[in-house]
């Protein structure tokens, strides 16, 4: 059986969809998607966010599960379990020290060859002690477990959350505060900034937000109110029908989505094999604005749609030229 597409995000993401801070475990689409007391997405402005003051040792922080961390000096071995995060701090320059990351960490190409620690939800505990990392990055589904179970065994780790776009962009902070690349993060910050302003200027220009269904897999679940995946659409200029359902991880039937027709559908799925044709053919779908007028999306790259990392802008700008292409033309 193929796996879900929310299935792959609760190993892909600490977040996308972002999990609040407690112990939680993969779901296949059986059952609704777990609830994940994500907050609300915070529409990305152009104005930035208060900077963190220059890094100096020590560093003290407190993380996203309210727990003090405090380096004695820059880290120099970096084990990382979430992907997201991984690609943070490849961003920051931060490579040659990453000494170990999950199975899902795939990007940048240059992650795939570091030392594999386990496969997200499930950590070799001892595998990452024999790293001998001065700091382990985790998130919410490694608070009850793992990251007490390192802590005791002397590591340092620090557990971050990223619950929208800004959320995201206050972790690339911290994470550069953290690691002594303060300076970097801010850049990277206000390059993303600047994607996303570009990006809010042109959907401006748009007559109307087109309604979006975003299927993360056939059973027609979707990103609600206040989720991750409702954050994109907002800032792409358009507008999320999963918003109708209640629930962050609503599922539809067939009778209220077509109620609710969509312009376009986001298939989020199409890497576990849901395509635009079969789309159309599915019973009782022809009556879909989206399906007669082909505005179905297949999304090739999930990983860029449901990491809150520093690919957060392109993701964005990604799901804008898909929703109005007309004002990307020729760019």
């Amino acid at each position: 059986m193929k796996a879900s597409y929310r299935t792959i995000c609760w190993l892909l993401v600490a977040a996308l969809l972002a999990m609040a801070v407690s112990a939680c475990q993969p779901s296949r689409p059986s059952g609704a998607p777990a609830p994940t007391g994500e907050t609300p997405a915070a529409a990305a402005t152009s104005t930035a966010a208060p900077s963190l003051p220059p890094t100096s040792a020590p560093i003290t922080i407190v993380d996203d599960a309210n727990t003090e961390i405090t380096l004695e000096a820059e880290p120099e071995r970096i084990v990382s379990l979430v992907p997201s995060m991984t690609e943070i701090l490849f961003a920051l320059g931060l490579g040659d020290r990453v000494v170990g990351v999950t199975t899902f960490c795939d990007y940048p190409e240059e992650a795939k060859s570091k030392d594999k620690v386990g496969s997200f939800a499930e950590i070799d505990l001892e595998k990452v002690v024999g790293l001998s990392p001065d700091l382990v990055l985790g998130g919410s589904l490694h608070s009850q477990a793992i990251a007490p179970a390192l802590r005791e065994r002397g590591l340092t780790v620090a557990l971050l959350e990223a619950t929208d776009v800004e959320t995201t962009l206050t972790q690339i902070e911290t994470i550069g505060k953290l690691t002594g690349r303060t300076a970097e993060a801010q850049a990277l910050v206000a390059d993303i900034r600047a994607r996303l302003d570009r990006v809010a200027e042109k959907v401006a220009r748009a007559e109307r937000k087109p309604r979006v269904f975003w299927e993360l897999d056939a059973m027609l679940y979707t990103g609600g109110k206040d989720s991750f995946v409702d954050g994109l659409i907002t800032l792409a200029g358009g507008d999320n029908v999963g918003c109708r359902l209640q629930g962050e991880w609503p599922q539809f039937n067939l009778e209220a989505l077509i109620e609710a027709d969509p312009e376009v559908i986001v298939l989020a799925d199409h890497a576990f094999g849901e395509t635009a044709e079969q789309v159309k053919a599915r019973p009782g779908w022809n009556v879909i604005t989206a399906v007669k007028e082909g505005r179905i999306i297949e999304v090739e790259d999930i990983n860029l749609v449901s990491r809150p990392g520093p690919r957060v802008g392109e993701a964005v700008e990604y799901i804008a030229r898909a929703l109005h292409p007309d004002l990307f033309a020729g760019q």
